[in-house]
């Protein structure tokens, strides 16, 4: 029986004190920051580890968190995806050698041709085109193991690894399929580690971001400048064309008003994440929402109030499915529960949430969330 279906009590505990999250996050920058990038994966497998602490949070803090290589692939795959089509009429370099594309960008390309379904989600194409799609996570994960995840630990330089996130004493840079079997596919997260990068996920991903950004500029700099317009949305899908195919059949589906103060929407008004970008990357049509300018520019990237989720949630669930199916756009709604009770876990009683235009409300969770049903959508406040 699941942990959270036995507790009688709340227990207030302490993360470790290597998982502290200040001293945490000051550890991962360092590992980042002392030496020059080559590659854009090292970024990469730490914003697809983040998501996956949000989205698996485990009940108590001081736990450790088994992390399936295969779904660090899938959350690898998705970063990547976005980022294959030409900017500017060129391919982006994601690597500072000359000799290739890298392998994982080399696999997602070979998916992206492969399937011929360019403008769909990874989601989309994981059920349009499995072989192809197995192919691809298993190219990334075997890349994932030999490379980021054996060097992510290692200051520059070192022989040694420093192995505050993860055990990777059966990591190397040729590490066979046959070895990663024998430790199930896996890395375990040390104890309080998953707890730390949920509660880092609101700074630390950002950050990321913006090295990522830093790196492409840097890795083609032949024709980059700084009057190029976007290369973060490029990067990391946020285009708002990107959305507008939701529009009109939320419109239809949900009516043309705002959903967070009801006012009727005129033109083409923004297409809201929920959760935002900035805490935890899904683009699923229930965490999708018809905002008007106002709000969605007032909201911006803060946490929203719990009630909100809620009324998020509690959407007619069979309409968005009929909107998935006609569109080819994956809902991920139980990924967008999961996110949502990671991410209201994982930060502190009290702290502001964004309850409507210039309305704030302090967060208090009487019950906490993960000892709701995981069939049940409403998050218990």
């Amino acid at each position: 029986m699941p942990r959270w279906q036995t507790c009688s009590r709340i227990q207030a505990r302490s993360c470790p004190v290597d998982a502290d999250p200040l001293l945490l996050g000051q550890r991962v920058l360092a590992i980042l920051e002392t030496g020059l990038r080559t590659a854009t994966y090292k970024l990469a497998t730490l914003m697809a580890l983040t998501d996956h602490c949000v989205e698996h949070l485990p009940a108590d803090p001081d736990d450790a968190l088994d992390v399936p290589i295969p779904d660090l692939a899938h959350r690898v795959l998705e970063l990547y995806w976005p980022q294959i089509r030409p900017f500017e009429g060129h391919e982006l370099r994601q690597l500072t050698s000359t000799d290739s594309r890298g392998r994982i960008i080399d696999a997602a390309s070979e998916l992206w041709t492969s399937v011929g379904q360019r403008n769909k989600s990874v989601e989309y194409v994981r059920s349009y085109a499995p072989a192809e799609y197995g192919r691809a996570i298993d190219s990334i994960g075997l890349c994932l193991a030999q490379q980021p995840l054996y060097r992510l630990q290692r200051l520059p330089g070192s022989s040694v690894s420093d192995p505050f996130l993860y055990d990777d004493s059966f990591l190397h840079d040729k590490v066979s399929r046959k070895a990663l079997l024998q430790n199930d596919f896996a890395i375990v997260l040390k104890p309080g580690v998953a707890h730390g990068m949920a509660r880092l996920a609101g700074l630390l991903k950002p950050t990321l971001e913006m090295m990522w950004v830093d790196d492409i500029r840097r890795m083609n700099k032949s024709f980059l400048y700084d009057e190029v317009p976007d290369v973060a949305g490029h990067l990391f899908g946020r285009q708002r064309s990107a959305l507008d195919p939701v529009r009109e059949p939320f419109k239809e589906a949900f009516g043309a008003r705002c959903f967070y103060c009801d006012r009727a929407l005129v033109g083409n008004t923004p297409i809201d994440h929920v959760l935002p970008w900035s805490l935890v990357g899904i683009d699923g049509l229930a965490n999708l929402v018809l905002a008007c300018t106002r709000c969605n520019g007032d909201k911006s990237n803060a946490l929203p109030a719990l009630d909100l989720v809620n009324r998020v949630l509690d959407r007619d669930r069979a309409g968005l499915e009929s909107i998935a199916d006609s569109l080819q756009w994956p809902t991920q709604y139980n990924r967008v529960v999961a996110a949502a009770r990671g991410i209201y876990r994982a930060h502190p009683r009290g702290a502001p949430t964004w309850a409507g235009y210039r309305q704030s409300t302090r967060l208090d969770i009487a019950f906490p969330p993960w000892w709701v049903n995981p069939n049940v959508a409403q998050l218990s406040v």
